[in-house]
């Protein structure tokens, strides 16, 4: 509900207590008839549950007649006419009252949810307002909506960036806070990208926009945030699923209540009314509104909490995944290690070091691999007028071309193999291994390292400590460079030299091995490793602020490349699930024990009210503890 709404709601509420107070003062003031009463307290009824009534109409049009305004009008409106039947004592009083503390209920509620998506949004602060857009030697200040891919905007310190692009003047530093929860900020100079949602902290820069608005990572990740309600969790869909099976339970228990027992006593006319009071106090208490409001409030909480940590998780059926997950199976480039990979050593068996450099480099002039911007950067003089011709990848080998007359490979043995040449080990070096062959002749190896991450080991440790049992890493890489990492992180297992295939088929086993209601999740890239990422139960990709294949291809999003934000965000999830189990242990129990004591008549419909909605109240306090 909006702020006026609620606003509205409580003025509502004061006006009927008003009323409530006169229509009582007025009953002890006079001898009033039973009609008469009803008129005296029908005001402060009507004021207070207008809506519910009108609530109740419109479900019961739409055939889903069994929800909390169904509920509420039903008992109230039995304890409004109870003084009537007779032997009946009036409960209009009590009537009023009920729905009173139901709408103050409701009114607790509206402002609960409200400061989560208040909180959420201020966290989650990165939609721009403006941008300033140069046109016709001017600069424009317009909505983000209405600039256009290619054109140039100006954005000045201080000032949010509104849209992808690529800085063409300037340099500066960015505040990326709202997007990783990393404080350290970014430089930026010309050619490099630039991401929506990100304040400039110093220099002007100019950039030329690469996306519109609608598909800039802003609005990416606030569309993925606020639709994130749509994939419920299992313990949503059980509560869903359990109030629609409870309600019509309740309601024809009541209905047998207020029959079976009069009958049983012997005097049905004497005592039916006592026994219609009982019923009409049991369906009081049996509103499951706690339920229905608190499990979804927490999930909601536990995402937004996420958020704020640059952790994107796209449904609370991922955080419920994640909560369970037992097995996260990593990818090593670009997850574990920095995935910036320099050349290290070069053996050449059969020319010089500087013209197998120069090969591989015109080999892998179009490949975006980490390993080939290495070979390149190795090899920066690339513009000397070789000519490269016939490109040709092969998938878990390497790449071909013809390069001033030769037809050079680049890649591993298998590749070798493939080509005709005999590849030979390398002893001395640790790292990638990339063999050169020259028209089918072996012509020697480069070697590439990668680096482990600074906080690999910690992020080991962490989710060691969250519970998760095995941690696997998959690679492409070679036998040597694995065996190291995994050595040195101290994984539980590993697999090297693995085709994009072959890790389908490893997670596969490994989610035949793991235990009953455990999950596996897989942390990759989200672009290469697409499939995996498919495959697991939750797939989370690194390091993805301002990659859409990232964001496309995962459930869980983790924003900046530190994998100790997995350890976190499993954290998180296990704290937002277990806040939602206390819910409904604790709704659920006390609702039995309640519905027990009504249906025996010791508890009067004021303390029914009282226990149903202050169960609520606590459930929702409960639940926004997951926004921390």
């Amino acid at each position: 509900m909006s702020e006026k709404e609620n606003r509205v709601k409580l003025a509502r509420i004061i006006v009927s207590a008003i009323l409530l107070v006169i229509a009582i003062a007025a009953q002890r003031s006079a001898v009033l008839s039973t009609w008469t009463c009803l008129l005296a307290f029908l005001p402060a009824y009507l004021v207070a549950g207008y809506d519910v009534l009108a609530g109740a109409g419109r479900s019961i049009v739409h055939g889903e007649a069994f929800d909390e305004d169904f509920l509420m009008s039903v008992a109230t409106m039995g304890a409004l006419l109870i003084g009537f039947v007779p032997g009946g004592t009036p409960e209009f009083a009590e009537a009023v009252f009920v729905m009173l503390f139901f709408q103050v209920g409701e009114l607790f509620e509206d402002i609960a949810q409200d400061s989560s998506r208040a909180s959420i949004s201020a966290l989650m602060d990165i939609r721009p307002d403006i941008a300033n857009v140069e046109r016709d030697g001017e600069i424009l200040i317009v909505s983000p909506n209405d600039v256009r891919v290619g054109e140039t905007i100006v954005i000045r310190p201080g000032e949010k960036i509104p849209l992808d692009g690529v800085v063409v003047e300037g340099s500066s530093s960015l505040d990326t806070v709202a997007l990783t929860g990393e404080s350290a900020p970014r430089d930026i100079t010309v050619g490099d990208d630039v991401i929506s949602g990100c304040v400039n902290v110093s220099g002007v820069v100019r950039a030329r926009v690469a996306k519109e608005f609608g598909a800039s990572t802003a609005s990416v990740i606030l569309d993925l945030v606020e639709n994130a309600s749509e994939n419920k969790s299992r313990s949503e869909g059980f509560i869903s699923r359990f109030a629609h099976v409870y309600t019509p339970i309740v309601v024809f228990a009541a209905i047998t209540l207020a029959v079976i027992g009069p009958l049983a006593s012997g005097d049905f006319a004497g005592n039916f009314a006592t026994w219609l009071l009982r019923a009409l106090t049991f369906l009081v208490v049996s509103c499951p509104c706690a339920l229905v409001i608190s499990v979804p409030l927490t999930f909601f909480g536990g995402i937004g909490g996420a958020s704020r940590r640059g952790i994107l998780i796209k449904g609370s059926n991922y955080l419920e995944a994640l909560a369970n997950a037992g097995v996260v199976v990593f990818d090593k480039t670009g997850t574990l290690t920095r995935g910036t990979f320099a050349v290290t050593a070069v053996h050449p068996s059969a020319i010089g070091e500087t013209e197998l450099l120069h090969l591989a480099a015109h080999v892998e002039s179009f490949s975006t691999h980490p390993i080939a911007a290495a070979l390149r950067d190795a090899y920066p003089s690339r513009g000397d007028g070789c000519a490269v011709s016939d490109n040709h990848e092969i998938a878990g080998q390497g790449i071909t071309a013809n390069v001033c007359g030769h037809m050079v490979a680049v890649g591993n043995p298998r590749l070798m193999e493939t080509v005709g040449a005999v590849a030979t080990t390398c002893e001395h070096d640790m790292g990638t291994v990339i063999h050169v062959a020259i028209d089918g002749s072996y012509a020697g190896h480069i070697v590439i390292s990668d680096q482990v991450k600074e906080d690999s080991a910690d992020a080991i440790s962490a989710m060691r400590a969250e519970g998760v049992r095995r941690i696997v890493m998959l690679t492409g890489d070679r036998e040597e460079v694995a065996r190291e990492v995994a050595g040195q992180l101290g994984l539980d297992e590993y697999h090297a030299e693995l085709l994009p295939a072959d890790k389908v088929v490893q997670v596969e086993r490994l989610i035949d091995e793991k235990a009953a209601g455990e999950g596996l999740a897989f942390v990759g890239d989200g672009i290469n490793d697409a499939p995996v990422l498919a495959r697991a139960d939750v797939g989370i990709a690194m390091g993805a602020i301002g990659s859409d294949a990232a964001i496309e291809a995962a459930d869980v999003v983790l924003m900046d490349d530190k994998p100790s934000k997995i350890a976190t965000a499993i954290r998180i999830s296990r704290r937002t699930l277990r806040i939602a189990r206390e819910n409904i242990v604790f709704a659920i129990t006390v609702k039995v024990v309640v519905l027990v004591m009504a249906a025996f008549g010791l508890v009067p419909m004021w303390l029914a009210v009282f226990a149903d909605v202050g169960v609520m109240i606590l459930a929702v306090l409960n639940a926004t503890r997951a926004l921390r």
